[in-house]
């Protein structure tokens, strides 16, 4: 069997310069409208000759993205207008737009690109999108509505030289809690946290990344033997614990359906795990995978109901 497909992110814009669509075949939304027009300028020109997207420009150029956005592309914007960038309270913004939040700036405006020329009639067709920042966009399409991560599709197709923008009325936002936070603040991890601190792992899964975490919930962990997570927790089990943890990561940004198709990989520690479908149920190992793609800023992390053992 093949290993899973690591999706590497993509940390700058440039990089997905020679990106091309990986999507085709479109049908046009009902409710948004659709540009009739061809743009012959770049994505930041036509946003700057469109007059309603200066929030935006100026956060691009605050973010260092200009440059990158009038590259060859192509590359497919979910663009908030002016009124969108408004709903965000004014001093929230304006903490943005310093020069010491540059990296959170870029981490949400990529949120808002996709590598490709991602049409209408394509955007209809999916339930996600993979972004610049790294993590998806979730997608919902009803009764002719387009929803991106919330935000409504108001105009869709204004055809630009490198891409395409689509016009949205709310900034959308990503995961900005990493691995480890995005668990501690689920509530349903303390157990998993606490080992992860005793095998002083916390700083390695804070780090870039990107991971992938079968994350036990606390009741997965109450399930051991009586007196194992106490064993394992003492200093002098500190070798063996950080085994048991590293098996449940994996390196990459793999999403359930990624591990559906490959049916194996190198987790951290060494050994390989297994994925399989069993009762309709996503199994990893001998453990069901309870809920999946829970996205983070340095990875996505999957619950299991069962502690793997290598």
């Amino acid at each position: 069997m093949k290993s899973f497909f690591v999706v590497t992110p993509v940390v700058a814009l440039a990089l997905a310069a020679t990106s091309t669509a990986t999507v085709s075949d479109q049908c046009s939304s009902k409710s948004a409208k659709s540009a009739a027009w061809h743009a012959p300028k770049d994505i930041v020109d036509t946003a700057l000759e469109a007059g309603s997207f200066k929030t935006l420009t100026t956060a691009l150029t605050k973010a260092g993205l200009v440059e990158a956005l009038k590259g060859d592309g192509p590359f497919t914007v979910f663009a908030p207008t002016d009124e969108a960038f408004a709903k965000i309270p004014k001093e929230t913004l304006a903490d943005l737009l310093r020069p010491e939040n540059r990296g959170t700036l870029q981490s949400i405006l990529t949120y808002h690109v996709v590598a490709g020329d991602v049409r209408a009639a394509d955007v209809v067709k999916l339930n996600f999108a993979s972004t610049l920042n790294g993590q998806r966009v979730d997608i919902v399409v009803d009764e002719g509505t387009v929803m991106i991560d919330g935000a409504t599709v108001q105009t869709t197709d204004i055809v630009c030289k490198n891409g395409v923008i689509h016009v949205i009325d709310s900034v959308i936002l990503p995961n900005t809690n990493d691995v480890v936070e995005t668990a501690v603040e689920n509530g349903n991890f303390k157990t998993l946290a606490a080992a992860l601190e005793a095998a002083n792992l916390v700083a390695t899964l804070q780090g870039e990344g990107p991971f992938t975490v079968f994350a036990p919930t606390d009741a997965a962990f109450a399930a051991l033997p009586k007196g194992t997570v106490e064993n394992l927790l003492k200093p002098e089990n500190r070798e063996k614990l950080t085994a048991i943890l590293k098996y449940h990561v994996v390196s990459g940004r793999v999403y359930a359906k990624d591990a559906i198709a490959a049916g194996r990989a190198a987790t951290l520690q060494g050994s390989e795990i297994k994925a399989r479908i069993a009762d309709g149920k996503l199994m990893i190992g001998d453990a069901k995978v309870a809920a999946t793609d829970i996205e983070t800023s340095n990875g996505v992390i999957h619950v299991i109901d069962k502690v793997l053992i290598p």
